[in-house]
């Protein structure tokens, strides 16, 4: 079981900083959310590389159908470069309701997927570098040279976590093609999200593991209580049995730095 935390609010010399104390702390990742209109993901993510070695750096996550895929291929490279290998890239759908109305973006669930499918296709293979083409639906795009990035440090790629709705079959082998999966147990008639125990994580997991050969990543967060560190493990535990490998630290509603440095600087549960 790996350990990450995830910084729900905080500037770019924030994210340096609390990224430096996690790394310090024990933690195995430090991860942004990225939002439509707000602090920018990739450059808290750059501070943060500027002042750590070992730390994963990632997103939670990048709802790339919003996105130029090939200015989302640029910044990933770039900082995997920068870190030495180090980004985790993180994909899902994203939440409506933070802001794609007010700008326009597009809220229809079928043509985001449309476009998260053909945006992860450029991406990747922008990433395996020139010649590259690529025509579908949404997007084309035609071979180029004028000044590439270096490809990134990690091969074949850098790691992709993909969102995945179980029992929906479409999503799970869409994330099934990638990296890593953030599993939400979705209601098969209208969608909705229901209520993950340890139990269904596991039944998740089995279904993964017959479509799929190791290593996979399987992720999942939660609150674990830095002062209490037996409490902290036997809150995890569960999730570990169920097979799960990365435990995000997810504090989703707090604001107050001095309280989110407090936890991060108290470290991972110590299983």
């Amino acid at each position: 079981m790996k350990f990450g935390f995830v910084l729900p609010y905080g500037d770019a010399r924030t994210a340096a900083e609390f990224a430096y104390q996690a790394e310090q702390a024990g933690w195995d990742g430090f991860f942004v959310w990225e939002p439509v209109w707000g602090i920018d993901a990739w450059v808290s993510l750059t501070a943060a590389a500027m002042r750590t070695s070992r730390i994963r750096l990632g997103t939670l996550l990048t709802p790339i159908a919003r996105m130029r895929p090939w200015k989302l291929a640029s910044e990933t490279a770039t900082l995997d470069n920068l870190s030495g290998g180090r980004v985790i890239l993180s994909v899902g759908l994203g939440a409506t309701d933070t802001g794609y109305a007010a700008f326009g973006e597009i809220t229809d669930r079928r043509l985001r997927a449309e476009l998260m499918d053909e945006g992860l296709e450029i991406l990747t293979g922008l990433w395996k570098g020139q010649p590259f083409r690529f025509h579908g639906k949404h997007y084309q795009v035609e071979e180029s040279h004028f000044y590439p990035p270096p490809p990134p440090v990690q091969q074949p790629r850098i790691p992709i976590w993909i969102v995945g709705g179980y029992p929906f079959e479409k999503s799970m082998q869409r994330a099934l093609r990638y990296d890593g999966l953030l599993p939400l147990r979705l209601d098969p008639i209208n969608r909705k999200i229901e209520e993950m125990t340890p139990a269904g994580l596991s039944e998740i997991i089995q279904y993964v593991r017959e479509r799929r050969e190791a290593p996979y990543e399987i992720i999942w967060e939660g609150r674990t209580p830095g002062d209490d560190p037996a409490q902290a493990i036997e809150i995890v535990r569960p999730w570990v049995e169920a097979g799960a490998t990365w435990w995000i630290e997810a504090l989703w509603g707090e604001d107050n730095p001095a309280r989110l440095l407090e936890r991060i600087q108290q470290g991972p549960p110590p299983l």
